[in-house]
């Protein structure tokens, strides 16, 4: 029986390994950390690593959004993002003209991985994303 996630079970530093496959086009690959701290009662999340796609230079790549206590994900400007179901699984995000479509899985908690899958006009990729707690 899978345990319901909760806000506090983020919290800390985590190592980031994530694949970007295109539709069309080169394959990327980030590697970095991310780590969760407290803001207030939620949580403030900041990712930072190095960003490769084969025939450029590596780039530096950084990203941060708001986690609230019912798992609401915001941008770091205050628009909301998506919901984390608790337990895993789907869930998307609208973005006129892109739909993006994520499955949250913690079956093998406490590592977790994402996979989205983002559709539009001029977009068309698989993105996946194996986060393991870092050691202390």
């Amino acid at each position: 029986m899978p345990t319901d996630r909760v806000l506090a079970d983020f919290a800390g530093q985590w190592a980031v390994a994530r694949t970007i496959t295109p539709d069309n086009g080169v394959a990327g690959q980030f590697t970095g950390h991310a780590v969760w701290v407290e803001q207030g009662s939620d949580l403030l999340y900041t990712e930072r690593g190095t960003l490769q796609i084969a025939g450029a230079p590596p780039m530096h790549a950084e990203r941060r959004y708001v986690w609230t206590p019912d798992l609401h994900v915001f941008f770091e400007d205050g628009r909301f993002f998506h919901s984390v179901p608790a337990a895993g699984g789907g869930t998307q995000h609208w973005c006129d003209p892109d739909q993006y479509k994520v499955i949250y899985d913690f079956s093998g908690w406490p590592a977790f991985q994402t996979r989205w899958r983002v559709d539009g006009p001029r977009k068309g990729y698989d993105m996946t994303t194996l986060y393991r707690r870092a050691a202390p």
